[in-house]
């Protein structure tokens, strides 16, 4: 075994590592979505498979990180451009239960099974279902909760300029009464916001660029 090359190969490996995290953003030091968590599986498997492989060179291990890193940071900027694209690699929250009943369908298409959400409710003290004001399942599959009578956390109505349909329904709002609230705050497209909470009965807005007020 040639423990110089080994050494070689690991050295690259976590030099690709840190130059994939700083440039790709620390999001993926603690994944948020599947497709972040893939990533991760894809780079470990790259370095681990490659380190122990007689048969390919560093020079060959070089070129398949840069291919990987290129894959990867060009998803994240076609991502950054295309909310289509963004929507189904990365997914969006489901509202599974709302006022104590349970959307099956939201369920079924987020293959969350009774078992399955009984379990994520019970991990939350949760364990009568009508108490549940609103539970919404995340990208990275936890389950957000909302009992009766809680003051609501803040849910995100807009993420990177794209309304979020999903949670303006669960809060009983339309996209009607979302642009009525941009536009006291002097914004008149999503696409000028890059982060919009509703919090406590009011939008709470972080633009892109600051909107100068008359």
């Amino acid at each position: 075994m040639n423990y110089l090359d080994i050494t070689f190969k690991l050295v690259l490996g976590l030099l690709a590592l840190i130059t994939v995290i700083n440039l790709t953003g620390k999001g993926n030091l603690a994944p948020t979505t599947a497709m972040e968590q893939i990533q991760n599986y894809v780079l470990g498997g790259i370095i681990g498979g490659v380190i122990y492989s007689k048969d390919l060179h560093v020079y060959q291990f070089g070129i398949v990180l840069t291919i990987w890193f290129l894959l990867v940071f060009g998803l994240k900027r076609l991502k950054s451009k295309n909310h289509f694209l963004q929507r189904i690699l990365d997914g969006t929250p489901r509202v599974l239960i709302v006022n104590g009943n349970v959307d099956v369908a939201a369920c079924n298409a987020a293959k969350i099974t009774a078992q399955e959400l009984t379990f994520k409710l019970r991990m939350q003290n949760v364990f009568n279902i009508t108490h549940v004001k609103r539970a919404v399942l995340e990208q990275n599959g936890q389950l957000l909760v909302v009992l009766s009578g809680e003051e609501n956390p803040r849910f995100p109505l807009i993420t990177d300029g794209t309304i979020q349909k999903n949670i303006l329904a669960a809060i009983d709002k339309d996209e009607e009464w979302l642009i009525e609230r941009m536009a006291e705050q002097g914004y008149s497209s999503s696409s000028e916001i890059f982060l919009a909470d509703y919090l406590s009965g009011n939008v709470v807005i972080t633009p892109y660029r600051s909107v100068e007020k008359g």
